[in-house]
């Protein structure tokens, strides 16, 4: 679980609102004699008053038992089977849950709304009602694209992440709290900022891509979506409805050779400038933190000083630090951290060894008053309990009309040779191909266009004897859209090991097609139809031949379930295209990493590139042999079907110290014949030209999304702190260095206009 630290806290008048449930409180356990409200109750009080009046009237086995996860299927019956709808509880499985593991509760089963409600309200009821102090639960699920139980679903984080639109994310963000607070949820184990920069490993959909700026700009967003409000009857003091959780901390995203959980290996000024910024601009306001489940330089995360933990497991089973579960206990309670459930419990040996003199008591105190501040902070004293009206929240037409916008706006266009897109829906027909082609068979109601439908091959499959019947569908269609990509599962699927190419501990070797799928596009391109290739995947797609040979590719990476029409409505013109890359797409493994922020001299311009080609012809060269270290795609590359014209680029100051704000203006005019959305990626792309340490060739440092009507012209302003450019200096410690910075416009791969600035 996680905890928090909170440096302003208010106080709460509120009162509880009666619930019309389907239970009855004859259902649970006897209720105790009413007593003297004590400060810590009163909802007036100050919150450090009442975590100050609270911490002593518990005793070491009530401490101990909030540092640790529980879960409902201590208490419920088959919370697994989605279609069991028993309301009914486990009353002595509810006693020793609450007992032992009472500060935190999983909930993020996939059950029936009307038991989850039931569920949990049981839970609360007993821990405010039946307890000798009353602490309620932090309850908590999953939330990084959704509320999994059912909920809306959104598209993946790195989809979130390729709209480069953290507005529209936040207001995603607060409908993702919506729908799961209204059943009792209290907290969601979101976001997650780990740097796509090691492409094997098959996580990287869970993230918002390579760069810093843009994971912190977008985790911020969500943050502040999620937990910005309060519950219901809850002070108006309340600073959240929800806690995100800012995971996993830090650099858990580079293990090497790609592997889940692997060592990741890196220095202080790594740590410091690369992975530890996205934190500190999305995280400061966070409730929660999760650690992650790597070493870093050599120290486990979760035994690290450096850093807020609370996984505590990972030392003894997994790292080898401790010999002993008291070991990994006193390490973890030492750094004032949680121990998230799943494991083997190593905290219930906390009492003992407090006991025997092992750890002072003073360590699990503090731990303790972290997750009170939370619980206070978020209301739970006065109202931890489902809403009466917990399903309203549910896939309302505001939240899919807002779906549908973001599922539009992440669709990249990465080629489009000769304008083969849009289709028009004039022409008599298209061939649909390929395993994920399932998701667009829509928006032609009304139309003219026949549909000619083959899968081709599947997925995970060489089989090829589906051939003959996509090559017929393309020389029957005036073109032909294929559809292939990477596939995950559900987490349950994962972990009873059913294949898939991306998502938790399922890393791969190879970033291209799997099976028949790339033979599949060469065979229709063969047919000589223009060829559509559409993307659907969860990390970018290295293959060089369809980079080459496709008339246009269009990038989807897993969409939300607006997906099928959002795709649609860009292949056929309704939508206009606006997402750009949020990483790099190597030419294959053996040419990465492909990151844009590479370190200066990385890449050096001599000696050139080797190449193969189609005709098997080696042309040998230096860097690589016979490769280029260039991506097929770079972080911020996307095409739009109309055409922007920058001009008079200009700053606020060409002159600044370090204790200034530049404003970058440039002026945007959309020359082409449709209205249309544009990053302005003033990369700003920053490059600070000479240093005391060795620099990134170039580093994002602001953008902004806007929607320029054809014909029109707009001015775009995108303000820069001097302190954002600070480097981890030879002495161990931050410095904004005088110089002179150069500012690009346009993407990480090109450049449409440039100035520079000096700090003084």
């Amino acid at each position: 679980m996680a905890l928090v630290r909170l440096s302003a806290l208010a106080c709460f008048l509120a009162t509880v609102q009666p619930l019309a449930a389907a239970w009855s409180d004859s259902e649970l356990p006897e209720k105790r004699a009413a007593k003297p409200t004590p400060l810590y109750k009163n909802p007036k009080a100050a919150i450090e008053d009442r975590i100050n009046d609270l911490l002593p009237r518990m005793t070491l086995e009530e401490k101990v038992a909030q540092l640790i996860q529980g879960d409902i299927n201590g208490w419920t019956p088959n919370p697994n089977d989605p279609l069991d709808t028993t309301m009914s509880y486990n009353a002595s499985g509810l006693v020793e849950m609450m007992k032992y593991k009472g500060g935190s509760i999983w909930a993020g089963y996939q059950m029936p709304y009307d038991k989850l409600a039931y569920t949990i309200e049981v839970g609360q009821r007993y821990l405010m009602e039946n307890t000798t102090l009353g602490i309620p639960a932090l309850i908590q699920s999953e939330g990084l694209h959704g509320y999994p139980n059912n909920g809306t679903i959104w598209p993946s984080p790195i989809g979130l992440a390729a709209s480069f639109n953290p507005d529209l994310l936040k207001q995603a963000a607060a409908t993702i709290s919506d729908e799961a607070e209204g059943f009792g949820i209290n907290q969601l184990f979101a976001p997650d900022l780990d740097l796509g920069r090691e492409l094997r490993w098959g996580r990287v959909e869970e993230g918002y891509g390579e760069d810093p700026f843009l994971t912190g700009a977008m985790a911020s967003a969500y943050v502040q979506g999620v937990q910005s409000g309060a519950r219901r009857n809850t002070s108006s003091t309340a600073i959240a409805r929800m806690a995100a959780t800012c995971k996993h901390f830090a650099a858990f995203g580079s293990p090497q050779g790609g592997l889940n959980v692997a060592p990741v290996t890196g220095g202080e000024r790594e740590l410091r400038t690369l992975y530890l910024p996205p934190f500190k601009q999305a995280c400061l306001e966070s409730l929660a933190i999760m650690t992650a489940y790597s070493s870093y330089d050599g120290v486990p995360a979760a035994g690290n000083s450096h850093l807020l933990v609370d996984i505590i497991d990972l030392l003894q089973n997994n790292h080898q630090v401790c010999d002993s579960r008291e070991c990994s206990a006193r390490l973890g309670v030492s750094q004032y951290q949680g121990e998230m459930g799943g494991g083997t419990y190593t905290y219930l040996t906390l009492v003992d060894q407090v006991k025997q003199g092992l750890i002072s008591q003073s360590f699990i105190d503090q731990t303790v008053k972290y997750i009170l501040r939370t619980k206070f902070s978020l209301g739970l004293f006065e109202n931890p309990y489902p809403y009466k009206d917990y399903k309203s929240k549910i896939r309302t037409p505001a939240t899919l009309q807002l779906l549908k916008q973001m599922d539009e706006e992440q669709i990249i266009l990465l080629k489009n040779d000769g304008n083969t897109l849009p289709l028009s829906k004039t022409i008599s027909s298209v061939a649909v191909i390929g395993p994920s082609a399932g998701q667009v068979l829509k928006l032609l109601t009304g139309t003219n266009v026949k549909i000619n439908y083959a899968e081709g091959t599947k997925l995970w499959s060489n089989d090829e004897s589906g051939f003959p019947d996509a090559v017929t569908a393309a020389k029957n269609s005036d073109a032909a859209v294929v559809f292939v990509g990477t596939w995950t599962r559900d987490q349950t699927e994962l972990w009873a090991g059913l294949n898939a190419t991306t998502g938790e501990h399922v890393d791969v070797s190879d970033l291209g097609l799997v099976g028949a799928s790339l033979k599949l596009v060469q065979t229709i391109k063969e047919t000589g139809k223009p060829t559509i290739v559409v993307f659907i995947s969860g990390r970018p797609v290295s293959e060089p031949w369809i980079a080459e040979n496709a008339d246009a590719i269009v990038q989807q990476f897993y969409p939300g379930e607006m997906g099928g029409l959002a795709l649609a409505e860009v292949i056929f013109g309704d939508v206009n295209p606006s997402g750009k890359m949020p990483l790099s797409a190597p030419r294959n493994i053996g040419t990465a990493p492909a990151f844009y922020n590479w370190l200066k001299n990385s890449r050096p311009g001599w000696p050139g590139p080797g190449q193969i080609l189609d005709n098997g012809t080696l042309i040998f060269d230096h860097a690589y042999v016979l490769d280029s270290p260039v991506p097929l795609w770079s972080f911020g590359d996307g095409l739009s079907y109309t055409t922007f014209k920058y001009s008079n680029l200009r700053f606020s100051k060409t002159s600044l110290k370090a204790s200034d704000t530049l404003t970058v203006t440039v002026s945007v005019a959309n020359t082409g014949s449709r209205d249309g959305k544009e990053v302005v990626q003033e990369q700003v792309y920053v490059t600070d030209r000479v240093a005391s340490v060795v620099t990134v060739n170039q580093s994002l440092e602001g953008f902004k999304k806007v929607n320029i009507p054809k014909g029109k012209t707009v001015d775009v302003s995108v303000s820069i702190p001097i302190q954002q450019l600070q480097v981890w200096s030879s002495a161990n410690k931050f410095k904004v260095e005088p110089g002179i910075f150069d500012v690009k416009i346009g993407s990480s791969s090109a450049v449409i206009l440039q100035g520079n600035f000096t700090v003084v």
